[in-house]
């Protein structure tokens, strides 16, 4: 291609959904080459349908091509996600659960999956491990193979943390909800509860800790877990399990 050539380029989906990553999309040409001009014509979390136009670019043909693959690849990849996370929100509607994602993100692209997922109206759980303390069912596992009280285990973890650090224990089954909240819990999760153990776990807690379900969440379940009066529902289908949106950018050649 010769030096001189521009290029002029269309991003439109070729199916609806909804939008996360144009900055990171325009930030990619930017990167490639600073001349690059890209005009963004919607915002993350703007839902759209199939030919509408979300942004043009315009600039030397050879950095338009260079950074278009990248560029495309991160925009499908969050608006995916965005797209994936509304489904599930709208399935909640009418309840106060909350959908929040879990720590099931790409290596390398935490920070953009998780935006894509508040892009969607959901939530984000931990960023990493540093953010709470969470004591999951293998942890639990090894105290009661060591001969520690769950509620012993508790109160000696939150002796040592910050006034500011929250502590979520993992439980899977309800006969650990009692002493696990009575021990001074912020959240307890309720791992792959049936929507009736579900109920009666809410009515164990009864308001002393954040209520999380997880585990095995889909579509088709959701609703009937919010139903139960959790208070937060973490899906990793979110992150792990999104399809890409299909972008398209319609690039034509000037010389």
């Amino acid at each position: 291609m010769p030096l001189t050539a521009r290029a002029s380029a269309t991003l439109s989906p070729r199916e609806p959904g909804v939008l996360s990553g144009i900055e990171v999309f325009a930030r990619v040409f930017e990167l490639v080459d600073p001349s690059v001009s890209v005009t963004t014509l919607a915002v993350d979390g703007d839902r759209f349908e199939p030919g509408a136009v979300l942004a043009t670019v315009e600039g030397p043909g050879r950095s338009v091509l260079r950074a278009e693959r990248i560029a495309l690849n991160l925009a499908q990849r969050m608006s995916g996600i965005a797209t994936l996370t509304a489904r599930y929100v709208a399935a909640v509607d009418g309840t106060d659960a909350r959908v929040t994602d879990t720590r099931k993100t790409t290596p390398g692209l935490r920070v953009l999956e998780r935006q894509a997922v508040r892009d969607g109206g959901g939530h984000n759980h931990r960023f990493s491990l540093s953010d709470a303390v969470l004591a999951k069912d293998n942890h639990l596992a090894v105290l009661a193979a060591s001969g520690v009280a769950i509620g012993d285990a508790i109160r000696a973890a939150r002796a040592q943390l910050g006034h500011t650090t929250r502590l979520e224990v993992e439980v899977d089954a309800l006969d650990q909800v009692e002493p696990v909240v009575a021990a001074g819990v912020d959240i307890i999760m309720l791992d792959n509860f049936t929507p009736d153990e579900l109920v009666s776990g809410v009515a164990i807690v009864a308001g002393r800790a954040v209520v999380e379900a997880s585990g095995g969440v889909t579509l088709s379940t959701i609703a009937a877990i919010a139903a139960t009066g959790v208070d937060v529902i973490s899906v990793g289908a979110l992150t792990h399990s999104a399809s890409a949106i299909d972008l398209g950018l319609d690039i034509a050649i000037v010389a």
